[in-house]
């Protein structure tokens, strides 16, 4: 019963937050299709061309989603580290699995403005041009595999700023990371081998792309991917990032009560 209140209270908490900066959302909702606007302007030499919307428009959706989800998380710890809440939420019977995971839903559903907003502007530049999103079943699939290890992500960031402060220069560098070589703006057949391989292993958002990619552009189906290492790894890379997440959290968690550091910053 306190695990489901104090999911619950986080959930609340950051749905309130999503609210009370709506502000901040708006304008989010208006520069991330914009920015994957230019992208498009940008790789097509001046034009929209209908080639490169669809292609583009997966990768876009991905990296606003992996951007909004992980710093929603990260800097909803980091602000509760530096006002003191984190410290004191510790010393409730509120187990830290709860706020854990009430914050990670809440930073989901607080990134799906943004992607819907990005998903609405591409469907609409594809529809001018004459042409169609198409719609597979199957994409829920890599979708929930993207926000599985996307969590899992976090996890790691999170984990890390309890113990080691300032850090906020990693979540900027991670996103740049995704977008040059995640394969969200090129593919990762079109990478060197070595980055392909390194994306395709650490990075949540890649298999889920491809997989995306060749389910939604070249018709193929789960079993069938032709680019990536399969559906095998599509499943099973998210479920090690995850692991890999709360394992790191709570060795670093265990470190900062043992430090006195919660609350230090």
């Amino acid at each position: 019963m306190i695990f489901a209140r104090g999911f619950a209270a986080e959930v609340r908490k950051g749905l309130l937050n999503l609210v009370a900066g709506w502000r901040e959302a708006l304008i989010q909702m208006i520069t991330f299709p914009l920015f994957y606007l230019l992208i498009v302007l940008f790789m097509g030499r001046g034009q929209l061309r209908a080639e490169l919307l669809l292609p583009t428009l997966i990768g876009m959706v991905a990296l606003t989603f992996i951007h909004e989800q992980v710093n929603r998380v990260f800097w909803s710890y980091l602000g509760d580290i530096q006002s003191g809440v984190l410290e004191q939420t510790y010393l409730t019977p509120l187990p830290s699995a709860a706020l854990i995971l009430g914050r990670q839903v809440a930073a989901v559903i607080s990134a799906l403005p943004s992607v819907l907003a990005v998903l609405a502007t591409g469907a609409t530049a594809i529809a001018v041009q004459g042409g169609k999103v198409p719609f597979d079943a199957q994409v829920v699939v890599p979708l929930t595999a993207i926000v599985l290890g996307t969590c899992g992500l976090a996890l790691i960031l999170c984990g890390l700023t309890l113990v080691f402060k300032r850090i906020e220069i990693v979540t900027q560098l991670s996103v740049a990371v995704y977008a040059i070589a995640g394969g969200t703006l090129v593919p990762l057949a079109a990478l060197p081998d070595p980055i392909a391989f390194l994306s395709r292993l650490v990075v949540p958002i890649s298999p889920g792309l491809e997989a995306m990619r060749d389910i939604l552009l070249d018709g193929h189906s789960l079993a069938t991917l032709s680019t990536g290492w399969g559906l095998g790894w599509l499943l099973a890379q998210p479920l090690l990032i995850t692991a890999a997440g709360v394992v790191l959290f709570v060795r670093l968690e265990r470190l900062a009560k043992r430090r006195g550091t919660l609350g230090r910053y």
